[in-house]
């Protein structure tokens, strides 16, 4: 589908969550695909669908960024239904070449980007015994897909919507981040990679003090929680702690609210937290 409406346009990078119905953690911790069908549409996706459907339901041209089109085939299909606009583009954040031609292909389908979101996440899926968890044992290739995902993708990404927001003079650039920006934990694997989180709040931090007087909106918005999505739910911890969880559109709404900040008052940084202070799962 074209912009031929010339709506705004949002771009969000990472448009579909990990523990989506066919998700790879929920294939990994579940062995099948589940059913979300009485799940309601706005945590199907998680937090990218979520944020992708807000900015829909806003009156946005929506964007929805994944490696391959079939995992956001049905998030289309649904803002279609509420009314909303969408496309979807095939990116794949360890390559430069398929990041040009994906942005290549939003500017001439859709416009340039007024919105860009960037809730691109990993976690890695292989067992590691206890033994072997240490720092000292963590093979190269999971810190490789770490920068793939939250240090040269956003370099590239932002490099690719930078030029038109400077030029219009309006813009911006939202980070999802988790508290992994903010401090170490133990095993340096996982969904966290926390070496490389905290270079993406470094570049929310560079780019803020470059751009803004260009009228480029920059944030890191910290989710500091497990969020809902038919993966999670499905999990045995949900049904005890669900309080714990929190709601992909509530998270959506606050990155709206960012973006549409006056911009004699701008957020740069946000951290949302669950009432329920317990351990993520």
């Amino acid at each position: 589908m074209k912009n031929t409406s010339k709506k705004q346009v949002a771009v969000v990078v990472g448009a579909t969550s990990k523990w989506r119905a066919d998700g790879p953690n929920t294939h990994l911790i579940h062995g099948k695909t589940l059913d979300d069908s009485d799940l309601p549409v706005e945590i199907r996706w998680g937090l990218g669908g979520a944020i992708a459907q807000k900015f829909a339901r806003e009156g946005f041209f929506t964007v929805l960024t994944t490696r391959k089109a079939a995992n956001a085939a049905h998030l289309k299909q649904a803002i279609e239904d509420q009314g909303g606009e969408a496309m979807i583009v095939e990116l794949d954040l360890s390559s430069p070449e398929s990041i040009a031609r994906a942005f290549a292909t939003i500017r001439k389908e859709a416009g340039d980007p007024e919105v860009l979101v960037y809730n691109a996440g990993y976690l890695d899926g292989r067992a590691l015994p206890p033994e072997k968890e240490l720092f000292e044992h963590m093979p190269l290739e999971i810190l490789e897909v770490g920068q793939h995902i939250a240090v040269r993708g956003p370099f590239l990404v932002c490099q690719e919507v930078l030029p038109a927001m400077r030029e219009r003079g309006s813009g911006s650039i939202l980070f999802s981040n988790n508290k992994a920006c903010l401090r170490g934990k133990k095993r340096f694997t996982g969904e966290s990679l926390y070496y490389p989180r905290v270079l993406v709040r470094t570049l929310s931090q560079v780019l803020t003090e470059e751009y803004s007087e260009y009228g480029v909106h920059v944030a890191n918005i910290i989710v500091d929680g497990s969020i809902d999505a038919p993966g999670i739910r499905a999990r045995p911890a949900y049904n005890e702690n669900p309080g714990v969880v929190m709601n992909p559109m509530k998270i959506a709404e606050a990155f709206y609210y960012v973006h549409t900040q006056d911009r004699t008052c701008w957020t740069h940084e946000m951290q949302l937290t669950p009432h329920v202070r317990k351990p993520s799962f």
